[in-house]
């Protein structure tokens, strides 16, 4: 843990926000020394950020002890490089709980995971989230996604709050994130709140979010493919939208086409596809299920045709 503030290591980030997998062994145990290889290969890859046991790396399926020692590693394998963001989630007390066990693991920041279950009010959610961050002297990123999205009055509240640094979007409401943008930059014009394209596979709309203003984003696809997520991240962040075209169309299309064959697949195909970047990281824990062999086999086409891309785009001999 370093003492630069998470908000302002991740305002000027110049890679992908690495969500790494989880790794198990065969008895189904975590592995850990399977993920710190995994942690190790990301970073040495060139992340900007290790968000660890967050929804990629099956935070549902973490005790807290086996939570407590992935964060651990993490901020070992890190050694301040980068910044580790670690998941909290469920209910209120629970939350405080795997809060206070990350902190006390070394890591940076949070990233609050909706509720579990419930359906509450906005009322309710504002509370929620503001004790979250009170209980431990972590920055935190609350998560839009499922049973928690927020009116842009809400984010407002969330924005006043001390240690509410951003928000994570994965609703994928453009129209509802232009207005929650404009509601927070007009209440609070002094606040830097940060936001992120939090969709799975964000890198498909990342050229829409990027046009309301949202270049943050988190890269389910760093994990398995690196080099394709970095060449996108520098395309994206350097306005070359004929190479994002070009990896939208070749890679990143089939990719999501792909991931909505089977449920789960937003962590399952992850998992498969980093165990055929040869990193032995075990099945995924039930209640998901692992792909199945065909798509693997479609898995595996995408990603050399996503390299094959990358071959394309480089410059021949004397040029």
């Amino acid at each position: 843990m370093t003492s630069a503030p998470l908000a302002a290591r991740l305002d000027r980030v110049a890679g992908p926000l690495f969500f790494p997998v989880t790794a198990y062994g065969p008895d189904g145990a975590v592995d850990l020394d399977a993920f710190r290889a995994h942690i190790r290969s990301g970073v040495d890859a060139g992340c900007a950020a290790v968000f660890a046991c967050c929804g990629t790396g099956e935070f549902h399926a973490l005790t807290p002890e086996e939570f407590g020692e992935c964060v651990r590693v993490a901020v070992e394998e890190t050694a301040g490089a980068v910044p580790v963001v670690a998941a909290a989630g469920y209910g209120t007390s629970i939350a405080l709980r795997y809060a206070e066990i990350a902190e006390a693991a070394g890591a940076d920041g949070l990233l609050a995971m909706p509720p579990y279950l419930v359906m509450a009010d906005q009322e309710g959610l504002l509370r929620h989230y503001s004790a979250l961050a009170a209980a431990t002297g972590l920055e935190t990123i609350v998560y839009q996604r499922d049973n928690a999205v927020f009116t842009p009055e809400t984010v407002v509240e969330l924005a006043k709050v001390d240690g509410i640094i951003g928000l994570k979007d994965g609703h994928g409401d453009l129209d509802l994130m232009q207005r929650i943008l404009s509601a927070v930059r007009t209440d609070r014009p002094d606040t830097d709140f940060l936001y992120f394209n939090g969709l799975p596979t964000a890198e498909l709309t990342g050229l829409a979010y990027r046009g309301i203003g949202i270049t943050l984003y988190s890269s389910a696809a760093f994990a398995f493919a690196p080099e394709i997520a970095l060449a996108f991240h520098r395309a994206l962040t350097s306005g070359d939208d004929t190479t994002v075209n070009s990896l939208i169309d070749g890679f990143y299309r089939p990719l999501v086409e792909l991931r909505s064959k089977g449920r789960g697949y937003a962590v399952s195909l992850v998992k498969a596809g980093v165990r055929l970047r040869g990193y032995d990281v075990g099945e995924v824990r039930t209640p998901l299920s692992e792909p199945r062999p065909a798509h693997i086999k479609e898995l595996t086409e995408i990603i050399e045709r996503g390299y094959g891309l990358l071959r394309d785009e480089e410059p021949g001999e004397g040029a």
